[in-house]
């Protein structure tokens, strides 16, 4: 069984690679395009088995061309592929990615495709029980609902990477453990104007055991109920910043897994996303482990 298991969105990202975005109506020639695979939960599931967990992944694919990609590139990263579904006839979600020379920032473009909701069945269920962690994003909504339920029942942390202020997002915040919303959804969330503010809010309103906002080129804040821990971002000649937030929370799970406290996880977490935006891939620039110890080193900070 895997130690660390993820439900969410699982996507065939199509990245170009542009000097700067074009005005509208206009040609402009890419420096390069590639193939590659993303999703919040997917991603940071794959960074966590780059990091050395033994994590897998739980969904359903489709038999298109995206279907066995983005299975065959689960498999290409360690991450087990055995409760993934695949059923013909549907259409992959997918997205289509600017990435900016100049600004190293990225615009997405998704179809999410046509795929039947995830069910979990008795094999699904286990893996969920039998994990140390389980990572959500609110795709996927009633199947993450089911297995947070069944997580909360078993003792399986639950680890939600609150990015997209979906409808009906407080059915999963409430079975949240580790809560790791970006500044964005703190905020318009909670509708409070600083992130301290909003951090204390979620944890009062949701009981979760700890708020990380991420906060991009500013780092974050951690709140643990009584206490306020502001961690860094670490500045990096950065090419490619799509996928750093789902890096982000599958680094935050193998730091768990490994034993480090909430604050330490931070920052590893913090490190394993700047390393990331120095290559080209939300997958395949995550570091190893000892890469992220040696950086942290470098800039004064023990694991």
């Amino acid at each position: 069984m895997n130690k660390i298991v993820g439900i969410g969105a699982c996507v065939m990202d199509t990245l170009i690679t542009v000097p700067n975005y074009p005005k509208e109506d206009t040609k402009l020639r890419a420096t390069s395009s590639k193939i590659a695979g993303g999703g919040p939960t997917a991603t940071g599931i794959v960074a966590a088995s780059k990091l050395g967990e033994d994590a897998g992944f739980i969904g359903v694919l489709s038999g298109d061309n995206g279907g066995r990609f983005l299975k065959e590139d689960f498999e290409k990263y360690g991450v087990g592929t055995d409760n993934i579904d695949i059923i013909d006839g549907y259409r992959s979600f997918t997205s289509t990615i600017w990435l900016a020379s100049d600004t190293a920032t990225r615009t997405c473009v998704f179809d999410k495709g046509n795929l039947p909701a995830l069910k979990l069945d008795e094999a699904k269920i286990n893996a969920v029980k039998n994990a140390e962690l389980l990572m959500i994003d609110g795709n996927e909504m009633d199947a993450a609902e089911h297995a947070c339920k069944i997580a909360r029942e078993n003792g399986t942390a639950v680890l939600y990477d609150c990015g997209g202020l979906y409808e009906g997002v407080e059915r999963l915040l409430k079975l949240t453990d580790i809560m790791i919303p970006s500044e964005e959804f703190a905020l318009g969330h909670t509708g409070c104007d600083n992130v301290k503010a909003a951090a204390e809010k979620l944890f009062n309103t949701y009981s979760p055991k700890i708020v990380v906002i991420t906060m991009g080129k500013l780092g974050g804040v951690l709140y643990d109920g009584r206490d306020f821990f502001e961690y860094p971002a670490f500045l990096v000649d950065a090419v490619d910043s799509n996928g750093s937030g789902d890096v982000f929370h599958g680094a935050y799970a193998a730091a768990l897994c490994k034993g480090f406290d909430y604050k330490k996880a931070c920052i590893f977490s913090s490190a394993v996303s700047a390393i990331k935006c120095t290559g080209y891939g939300a997958r395949e620039s995550v570091p190893n482990f000892e890469t992220v110890k040696s950086f942290l080193k470098e800039k004064n900070y023990e694991l």
